[in-house]
């Protein structure tokens, strides 16, 4: 009976939310390095020249990004595969919400 307490609370929704956080700020972090953001932005949106205030402005966007909650709605196919399978492993797919999350920021500053 113990055993099965503690597998129902090691997949809570807030655990699974918590391990989206830190998945979603890992990512938003290695972009705060301005070489990993100019190489994004230079391959996923051809512009080489990005002017030292644009590069401030994507930085403090992610890092308000990095303190907001997780958006659920968002995340909701994450969760729910989280859920079912109770395994943490994300498929390739998936990683792609993190990128599109990310993407809505960068398109505000990309041109």
């Amino acid at each position: 009976m113990e055993t099965n307490s503690i597998t129902n609370t090691q997949w809570s929704d807030e655990y699974i939310i918590d391990l989206i956080r830190k998945l979603r700020n890992d990512l938003i972090k290695d972009f705060l390095d301005e070489r990993i953001l100019l190489q994004y932005f230079a391959s996923n949106f051809n512009v080489r020249d990005v002017s030292p205030i644009k590069v401030e402005f994507i930085k403090k966007a992610l890092k308000e990004l990095l303190i907001a909650p997780v958006d659920l709605t968002h995340y909701r196919p994450i969760i729910e595969q989280i859920k079912n399978t109770e395994s943490a492993a994300l498929s390739e797919g998936n990683e792609q919400l993190f990128y599109k999350e990310l993407e809505s920021v960068f398109k505000q500053h990309a041109y």
